[in-house]
């Protein structure tokens, strides 16, 4: 059943709330290399889970740009947490793509979330009614935390060869390899999945090329234009905004250190406010305006995309592109952030009860992701303004 929905600045609201018990336990949650169940419940029982679902199913269907802002609010506490809540908040959204009887069957247990892995890494063999799916997919963030599981595969087509596209399995019918080891958004809980002959019925696949082109299933059937915006145009913003609210959290932490930390050094001299510094005053102010910007890009790219939706018109080729170019230089603008603040920071930036050094390192990793590579991003985009055939993803 539909819910009333509550204004955006008070689910806003609830994710700061949520974000500062999040840094509290920000050292255990990478300790644990999960996000723990408590903290999915606290931002479920804030609903903060329905805010891209749809309203049939009891979600709000706000838009990817408070999405966004919900996302880098819980980041701007715990990165890795921000991230989990990301990937599992906007699969919401690609769940109502699939066909309506895959929604059904998901939304059958009215709270179920689904976590995913996107290379198309599986191999499926057609029988009636489905697909044989086998295969392992990597960095399946939140994996501990869903009942369902998007696995990136090889979809049989009748009279042609296999296409990319999304396998929606239970987690029941998969395994969970715990191989998540890493220096950075350690708590994300990002293990490997494994199929192994599960079967899929043909309602819980969808290939790239339909999500991209607006013509999944439910893409076509949902009123609301939000479903009817090409996947790569606005999806990427799920690991984009949490670098932002890192960077916001990176800033607010070292602003609340300069204010009261005094110098001891010899080479800065000794006993002077660090706020006085004129080095730490630029690097403040550098960070403040590429957190702006960041946003900025952000939210027009996201707005824009909605805007073409709702006019009933596709997302072309040049606003796809900027988008996935603007996307990858976010994340660009909101390391160089974190990079200016934390080499500000000093020896004191360095210990690992200090959150400065986890925003460091989270950012870091989260930029790491193919899809916020600027080499590849940024050169798929020069290919397109010299009038060359652009390489990649849109």
């Amino acid at each position: 059943m539909p819910l009333d929905r509550p204004d955006i600045s008070e689910l806003v609201a609830r994710a700061r709330e949520i974000a500062l018990v999040a840094r509290e336990r920000a050292q255990q949650t990478e300790a644990a290399r999960r996000v723990d169940a408590d903290m999915i419940a606290r931002m479920r029982a804030a609903d903060l889970f329905r805010v891209l679902q749809p309203r049939a199913y009891g979600g709000f269907e706000y838009g990817f740009e408070v999405f966004g802002e919900i996302e880098a609010a819980l980041a701007s506490g715990c990165g890795s947490t921000g991230w989990v809540y990301g990937l599992l908040a906007s699969h919401q959204w690609l769940i109502a793509c699939f066909a309506k009887e895959a929604q059904d069957e998901v939304w059958r247990e009215p709270d179920a979330l689904a976590a995913g892995t996107y290379a198309p890494v599986a191999q499926a063999e057609a029988v009636d009614g489905g697909y044989l799916v086998t295969g392992a997919g990597s960095f399946c963030s939140g994996c501990d935390n869903a009942q369902w599981q998007f696995l990136g595969g090889m979809i049989p087509q009748a009279g042609g060869p296999p296409r990319p596209g999304f396998f929606l399995l239970r987690t029941a019918d998969i395994a969970i390899d715990d191989d998540w080891h890493t220096m950075g958004l350690a708590g994300t809980g990002s293990k490997s999945i494994v199929a192994r002959r599960a079967f899929v019925p043909s309602r819980r696949a969808v290939t790239f090329a339909e999500l991209a082109d607006a013509s999944a299933p439910g893409m076509r059937a949902h009123p609301n234009p939000l479903y009817r915006q090409s996947f790569l145009a606005v999806l990427p913003v799920t690991i984009v905004a949490p670098v932002l609210g890192m960077a916001e959290g990176a800033l607010g932490v070292f602003l609340d250190d300069a204010k009261v930390r005094v110098t001891r050094g010899a080479v800065a001299g000794g006993r002077r406010q660090m706020a006085d510094l004129a080095t730490v005053q630029l690097r403040v102010a550098e960070a403040s305006a590429c957190i702006d910007a960041a946003r900025l890009m952000m939210l027009r790219d996201l707005a824009d995309a909605a805007a073409l939706a709702a006019r009933g018109e596709p997302v072309g080729i040049d606003v796809r592109l900027r988008n996935r170019r603007d996307q990858a230089f976010c994340a660009r603008l909101a390391i160089q952030a974190i990079d200016s603040l934390f080499l500000a920071a000093g020896g004191q930036g360095l210990f690992l009860d200090h959150p400065l050094q986890r925003f460091w390192r989270d950012a870091h990793a989260a930029a790491s992701h193919i899809s916020l590579n600027w080499d590849s991003t940024g050169s798929m985009y020069g290919q397109y303004l010299l009038g060359l055939e652009p390489k990649g993803q849109y």
